[in-house]
Order: structure tokens, then sequence, then C-alpha cells
């Protein structure tokens, strides 16, 4: 789709220097950006390329000032980064705006499904399966028995969602996410072998998630695993059985949460976390990357760090401490010669 200078000045509100006509097709960044495409310059570092650039339209900051002729036409706005996000935001909705159901897909004759729409090819709809409005199922999705999608829910391809989960409004999961699948639960026998937990719980999934690619959320034993409004998951999350993921809380990669453990609002546990089951994290809690928590944590908005997690000050002077060892260990060898010296003197 092509857009006139004119059209997105309009959608911004924003002010033009040059050929309001002008047309893009794309969006590029500065430095790269060839004759029809949109770019935006923020930052003060990349200004040199603005008097070099190929692309057709820029957005710039109202107090810009130029120091050389642009060959680009120029949108100015009150906040060039915002705006370009605000655009970003409008193509991506324009280029996955598909509506319809694509063959072969199934569909069961007793499942429900919204107003506009999308189910790709080799799509899977159970029985009982609730859909809202405005829905896109992509390409090789399943969705099991019963389970219920609020309006604006996004499924990317792949995606696999086990009976009886609940999906809230404006959320997005992306490919291979695997929602609803049996927590890990073995009961030990006496003969050393183990015996499998049924697990007939489910997965709710509340407004404004998004779940990203490979990450998987264990079904509860009994009750529901539950991942509140706002929750932002990254690639290659594990989410055991009966866990609690407080109000957008945020949690990077190949991180992994025990059984049973709750999570308070506005917690964010960098990549590589690793918590315990049965714990307690307060609001607001924060953990460095490949921190393990292995006690419940009570104090609201602390940061912690390190294996096992300590509050984050003193892991960081551990840390100071850990890359002295070479120097302290050289220290210790010549007070121990020392030492030796002086008990040959004394006897």
């Amino acid at each position: 789709m092509q857009f006139t200078a004119n059209d997105i000045s309009f959608i911004l509100n924003g002010t033009i220097e040059g050929d309001p006509a002008v047309t893009i097709d794309q969006l590029a960044k500065i430095e790269e950006a060839s004759t029809g495409s949109l770019s935006f310059l923020a930052n003060p570092k990349y200004e040199p390329y603005l008097y070099t650039t190929n692309a057709s339209i820029v957005i710039v900051n109202n107090d810009l000032v130029l120091t050389s002729p642009v060959k680009a036409t120029l949108i100015r706005v009150e906040n060039a980064y915002s705006a370009f996000s605000v655009l970003l935001e409008k193509y991506n909705t324009i280029k996955l705006n598909k509506t319809g159901i694509e063959q072969p897909s199934f569909v069961h004759p007793s499942a429900a499904v919204g107003q506009d729409c999308y189910i790709g090819a080799f799509a899977y709809i159970g029985p009982g399966v609730k859909i809202g409005n405005n829905c896109k199922i992509y390409p090789d999705t399943y969705i099991g028995d019963n389970v219920t999608l609020g309006n604006n829910v996004t499924l990317f391809p792949g995606v696999k969602v086990y009976f009886d989960c609940v999906i809230g409004t404006n959320v997005i999961i992306h490919s291979g996410a695997i929602i609803g699948s049996d927590g890990f639960g073995f009961a030990p026998q006496s003969d050393g072998t183990y015996d499998k937990i049924a697990q007939i719980g489910n997965v709710i999934i509340e407004d404004n998630v998004e779940i990203g690619s490979n990450t998987t959320i264990d079904r509860a034993t009994m009750g529901s695993t539950i991942i509140r409004k706002g929750v932002k998951l990254d690639n290659l999350v594990q989410i055991a059985h009966n866990v609690e993921i407080g109000a957008n809380t945020v949690i990077a990669a190949q991180t992994g949460i025990s059984g049973s453990t709750k999570l308070g609002e506005n917690v964010v546990l960098a990549g590589q976390v690793g918590i315990a089951g049965h714990l307690t994290l307060a609001k607001g809690t924060q953990a460095a990357g490949r921190s393990g928590i292995a006690k419940s944590i009570e104090g609201e908005n602390e940061k912690w760090g390190g294996y096992p997690a300590t509050p984050y000050h003193d892991y960081m002077r551990s840390q100071i401490v850990l890359r002295r060892l070479p120097q302290l260990e050289k220290k210790l060898l010549e007070l121990e010669k020392i030492i030796a010296e002086l008990r040959k003197g004394v006897h």
C-alpha cells in the first residue's frame, strides 16, 4: 500500500516541509532507506544521515534545526520516536488484517466464531470452542475442546491451546507457544517408578497479554494457572502448573518458574532466571539475569541477583570480590610464605 506525506501528516497531526504528494510504500532505518521509504530521526547521533538518506519522507522533531539541505520531505512532530511507533503499529495492523476461513481447515459445528475472524489453512478448532470478534488464527494452530478466546486475539502459526483454557481480549501468542500442556506431576512409588498425576485444571490468560515463541504454560493440577492482565512473556519461557503471574509483569527469555509459585504485580525477571516452587515474590520484585531464587521475597520493589539470589547491592559487591580473587590468592600465598619464614625464625 502507498501513502502520501499528506496522509501520514494527517495521521500524526504533523507539519510538512517539502512535497505533500510524495509517496512511500515501506518503512526503513534512516541509514538504510531507499526511494519510497519512510524513516524517522529521533537520536541526534543519526542526524548526519538526514542529509544523505535516500528516504522519501523522514519524520523529525519540531525543534530540529537543519544545518544542510535535505532531499527528503520532512514531517515535523512533537516526538518523532513516538510518532514512528504509531505508524509501525498501523502498518502492522494493515499487514496482518486478514479475514475469512481458509481451506483445508476444521471448525467443529459446535464451535462459535465471531465476526471478522481469520482462520488459516490446517487450523483445528475443536468442539465447544468460543472465539470472539476480530481474532486471527494462523495456519497449523490447534484450539482444543471448550477453549474460550476473547476479542482481538492473535494466535500465530503453530500455537497449541489445550482443552478448557481461557484467553482474554487483545492477547497475542507467537508461533510454537503451547498453552495448557500437562503440569509436571508424578508421584514416586515404593519400587522407584513414578505414577502420573492427572492434570485436570486449565490456564487462564487475562487481557492485553503477549506471549513469545516456544513459551510453554502448563495447566494446573486442579484450579488454574493464571497469567494476569498486561503480562509480557519473552520466547522460551517455562511457566509450571498452578503458577500465578501478577499483572504487568515482564519475563525475559529462558526463565523458568516452578509449580505453585506466585508473582506479584510489576515483577521484572531478566533472562535465564530460575525460581523454585511454592514461593511468593512481592510486587515490583526485580531479578538480574541468571538469578536463582530459592526462597520467597516479601519486601516490595526490591532488586535481587546471583545464585542463590541475594539483594542486588550485595550481589554486585560479591562480583567485585570475585574478580579480585586471583589477586587475593596471590597475596594469600605471599602471606603464607612470610608466616612460614617467621616460624622458621622462632625455631
